[in-house]
């Protein structure tokens, strides 16, 4: 099984679903991991908020960041090899990688953000 990875830039919670506003390609990567994870593919994201050393520890990334800087998040690594800069992969992308096929019915999403009715914190 391939390893995926997500390296996601500076949000307010984990996934960044949250607040008023919801970045529609934020709720298609969230569906498509909870998808995957209900047949047992785990896709592993990292948040630059929230687990900054995450970045550092791994050579790939932090190596990226110093020469590219955050603008070149997301980064998506597939087998520690960066495949994907400056954008989430496409569901097909993911597909190929994986071989194998994403159901697209929508999944409910739960998050741990700490969001309430004013937005993020």
């Amino acid at each position: 099984m391939r390893k995926i990875e997500i390296f996601d830039p500076a949000m307010c919670c984990a996934t960044g679903v949250c607040g008023p506003s919801i970045d529609p390609e934020l709720m298609r990567m969230a569906t498509v991991i909870n998808s995957l994870k209900d047949k047992g593919i785990i896709i592993k994201r990292y948040g630059l908020s929230n687990e900054p050393q995450d970045f550092i520890a791994n050579k790939v990334i932090s190596d990226l960041l110093q020469k590219e800087g955050a603008e070149i998040l997301p980064v998506t690594l597939v087998d520690g090899v960066v495949v994907k800069t400056k954008a989430y992969p496409t569901n097909a992308e993911i597909e190929k990688w994986l071989e194998t096929e994403i159901d697209s019915k929508p999944s409910i999403i739960t998050s741990s953000c700490c969001c309430g009715p004013k937005g993020c914190c």
